[in-house]
């Protein structure tokens, strides 16, 4: 996800910049509701409205925004590994994403956690050799990622497309002109990812990770990326029929919520009761599954022929998103605890609190990424 190059799809950078302006309002968002894991989450019980709002607006992100940068990521592999050939293909990936991965590990996690030791409350102040030694010699640093799981997970992904593709053989070469999916295979994908997520969930249910990676919901993000690998060879996004991509994105948005909704009635969401629904054999679960596969692939599919066809353009203010948008995914953590600290003395309803400091770390993050951390010499080239 480093920044676009000018021979890249103007259209896709757009994409690409408005799922990460939506990273950093979920990341908000949990900051304000408790719902989901964040370094800092501010104490007080939610009324009963309010935890609605938050589980309805979160739970629609998190069903298809990261799934989505998988997809648009998968989509340029394959070209870039056969301009560049495997071992200067995985040697790129390795700079682009490996380093700005361990710039996080190293520099960027344990000083957010020092900051947060040092935050109003938080009780005896160690130094930061203390902080620091205990990081790295408990080994906790090999789940410091933080965000940055999405760029270790995506370079594994770059490192083993090499050997699937060599298993392929040439059967996903010279495909150019085939057959493009239909209504059919759209629901074909969702039951795939529908079955794949269910399965995982019973043993890795929502809430939990391995090294700070959520396994629930790597069904979702393999097979996207895998399926944008395939659209890199049967030139998916320049072909896709806009009639497809606009009717799965209306049924998506119009009764994906009606569904939500239903389910949450009649499996007791709308008594707070979420645990059914993040994994295990409960039929909440395997609804929960469906509608979350059935609302990403809808909206990957519709945003994708809308933003070809209505959005693949951009002027100054898009190419500034565009140009900055790594860069704010990168280091959005330790803006936007500053700005959700700063938040904690007036007294103002959580959702209020949330819609400020999304706006308000949104804009600093991204002056921050333009005016400070893309100029850093040595951080431009992976950022």
């Amino acid at each position: 996800m480093p920044s676009p190059k000018p021979d890249r799809l103007l259209f896709v950078d757009n994409l690409r910049w408005l799922m990460i302006v939506l990273v950093v309002t979920m990341h908000a968002a949990v900051t304000f509701s408790g719902l989901g894991s964040w370094y800092y989450v501010e104490q007080g019980k939610l009324d009963t409205g309010s935890l609605l709002v938050f589980a309805f607006y979160q739970t629609h992100l998190q069903a298809f925004f990261m799934g989505f940068l998988f997809l648009i990521a998968g989509y340029f592999v394959p070209g870039a590994f056969e301009r560049k050939g495997t071992r200067k293909f995985i040697a790129d990936r390795a700079v682009r994403l490996g380093v700005p991965t361990l710039i996080y590990v190293v520099i960027v996690q344990p000083a957010v956690g020092y900051y947060l030791c040092h935050a109003p409350g938080s009780g005896p102040l160690p130094s930061l050799w203390t902080v620091c030694r205990h990081y790295f010699f408990s080994l906790r640093f090999l789940g410091g990622t933080g965000p940055m799981w999405f760029a270790l997970a995506l370079l594994i992904f770059c490192i083993a497309y090499p050997g699937v593709q060599r298993l392929l053989g040439s059967r996903e070469t010279g495909q150019r002109d085939a057959p493009l999916p239909g209504h059919a295979a759209v629901a074909g994908l969702i039951g795939l990812i529908t079955v794949g997520a269910f399965l995982i969930r019973v043993v890795q249910p929502i809430g939990t990770s391995v090294l700070n990676m959520q396994l629930c919901f790597f069904t979702q993000y393999v097979v996207l990326f895998a399926v944008g690998t395939i659209a890199w060879h049967r030139n998916w996004l320049a072909r896709l029929p806009h009639g497809l991509g606009v009717f799965w994105l209306w049924l998506a948005v119009v009764v994906g919520p009606l569904l939500w909704a239903g389910m949450m009635l009649a499996g007791g969401g709308r008594a707070g009761n979420f645990e059914p629904y993040t994994g295990g054999w409960h039929w909440q679960s395997a609804a929960y599954c469906l509608w979350e596969s059935f609302f990403c692939v809808g909206v990957c599919v519709g945003l994708l022929v809308v933003f070809r066809d209505r959005f693949d353009a951009q002027g100054r203010f898009t190419r500034f998103m565009s140009d900055n948008a790594f860069a704010v995914y990168v280091f959005h953590p330790p803006i936007l605890i500053a700005i959700t600290f700063a938040l904690r003395g007036p007294a103002l309803p959580p959702l209020v609190k949330f819609v400020l400091a999304s706006g308000l770390a949104t804009i600093a993050c991204f002056l921050a990424a333009h005016y400070v951390f893309r100029r850093i010499p040595g951080l431009r080239r992976v950022l």
